[in-house]
Order: C-alpha cells, then sequence, then structure tokens
C-alpha cells in the first residue's frame, strides 16, 4: 500500500494493491472498534457527502473509518466499463480484510448495500451490524426487468452494450455490458433468505426514481436477523444526501455503536 495527500480529507489517500496490478485507492482513518467500512454506489465515489459526513462524525468520536473506491470508480484503476459485480465485491472483501481492523459497521449506499449484503455474506466473523442506504441488491436484474427499453434491449443483443440515461452530475450515461449483466445473476441474493444475523437498519426514500423502496421491504422480509428497522423518509429521494438525511443517517450509525 502507499499513500498521497489529498484535499478531501485530513486521512492521507491510500492505494491498495491487487494481484493483477490494479490499484484500489482508499481512505482509512485510525480509531476504536467497531470501525465503518462505507461503501459507494455504481459510478460513485468516496468523496461523496455520506462517506464525508460519516468520516467526520467517527474522528469527532474516535471510531475508526475506511472508505474506498471500486475497479474502475473514482481514483482507482481500471474502466469501469471492465467492471463486474464479482469484481467489486472482490475489491470490497479486499480492502475489508486488508485495511480495516477489527469488528465492523458495514454502511452501503445504493449498489454499495448489495456489497454490503455480499461482504457480510462472506465475512460474518468482521461484521457488527450494517446500515444500509436506498439500497440496490441485485440491481442488474432490476436493470434488465425494469429499466430496459426495446431498443436497449436490441442494442445489448447486436452490439453488447446500451447506454442509460444518467441524471446525475456529468450526465455521462452509464455503458452497461451483456458480460455484466451475465456475470453478475451469480451474486443474486434475493428471493431467498438472506443468512445474516446481526443488527441490519434501512434508510430509504418513498420519493426514490432510481431504486424503488420495496427492494429494502424485500430485503427486511428476507433477512434471517430478527433485528431488522427500515425508516421510510416521504420526501426523500435516491441519494438521501440533503442535511436533515445526513443527520439521521449518523443518528443510525450512534443507534449501532455500543
Amino acid at each position: 500500500m502507499k499513500d498521497t495527500d489529498t484535499e478531501e480529507s485530513t486521512t492521507p489517500l491510500s492505494f491498495l494493491e491487487r494481484p493483477d496490478g490494479e490499484t484500489i485507492a482508499f481512505h482509512h482513518l485510525s480509531g476504536k472498534s467497531p470501525g465503518i467500512l462505507f461503501c459507494t454506489g455504481f459510478h460513485s465515489d468516496m468523496n461523496g457527502d455520506k462517506a464525508l459526513a460519516i468520516e467526520a462524525f467517527c474522528r469527532e468520536s474516535g471510531h475508526q473509518m475506511t472508505r474506498f473506491d471500486y475497479f474502475g470508480h473514482g481514483q482507482s484503476s481500471g474502466k469501469i466499463d471492465d467492471g463486474t459485480i464479482g469484481r467489486w465485491k472482490e475489491d470490497t472483501l479486499a480492502v475489508l480484510d486488508q485495511v480495516t481492523l477489527g469488528p465492523q459497521i458495514i454502511i452501503g449506499s445504493s449498489m454499495g448495500g448489495w456489497m454490503m449484503l455480499l461482504a457480510a455474506l462472506a465475512r460474518p466473523e468482521r461484521v457488527e451490524s450494517l446500515v444500509g442506504i436506498a439500497i440496490a441488491p441485485d440491481l442488474t436484474r432490476d436493470i434488465t426487468e425494469r429499466r430496459l427499453t426495446a431498443q436497449q434491449r436490441d442494442e445489448l443483443s447486436r452490439q453488447g452494450w446500451c447506454d442509460l440515461p444518467n441524471a446525475y452530475d456529468d450526465q455521462v450515461p452509464y455503458r452497461i455490458r451483456r458480460e455484466m449483466l451475465d456475470e453478475a445473476s451469480r451474486h443474486f441474493i434475493l428471493g431467498k433468505e438472506i443468512a445474516i444475523n446481526v443488527p441490519v437498519r434501512l434508510l430509504h426514500g418513498l420519493a426514490d426514481t432510481d431504486v424503488p423502496w420495496q427492494n429494502s421491504l424485500m430485503t427486511m422480509e428476507q433477512l434471517r436477523s430478527k433485528n431488522v428497522e427500515l425508516a421510510l423518509v416521504k420526501d426523500g429521494d435516491h441519494r438521501l444526501s440533503n442535511p436533515a438525511d445526513l443527520s439521521r443517517l449518523i443518528a443510525t450509525i450512534r443507534g449501532l455503536l455500543p
């Protein structure tokens, strides 16, 4: 691992080298247990409002905190179009195994909620609890079943990829590859019991136009854990990152700390 300076945080920007030579960018704040590991969404990065608010809280409270960019995202190496759900899962596990110390509260936003659940299933001994924000487990199935137009389906069939509209930031379309959709099916978790036994808190906006709030309800119903709570925010959008949303998130985290 190597470190460089960054303007986004007082913690150094570090890079975790992967076996294939790619690098995963991360920030790690040392502190007491349990630590917090933040998993971002698809096409998001570790310098978003939620990640920085959590880091600020951890700095004040003295808790360990880690945030990172998946392969092809943010400051990590690679092209996002070459990424897969399995690759991003392995990135998450690599950071959990090689960067964080002790038990972790894993927090996942949007697609990061899928990564959060996959990590908890793979490393149950490392997980203290989970916090999901507008979680999107099995996101790719939702894309193929609900979002694709007839034209986009035809493009996938003919050229192996199609573009989805992006309503955020630079509005560059999201390129979705057939190979990514096919590989993702190996990691689907909905439709059966999710063998996770730790406390879970889920936050979802009723005004979320990207991921239906019913996703969080379905996840809640299928989790083995009995200690699961779902908070629905009437006017909440997909990001849940305005000041009131961030305060709610920090209060949720605080409620899970010993």
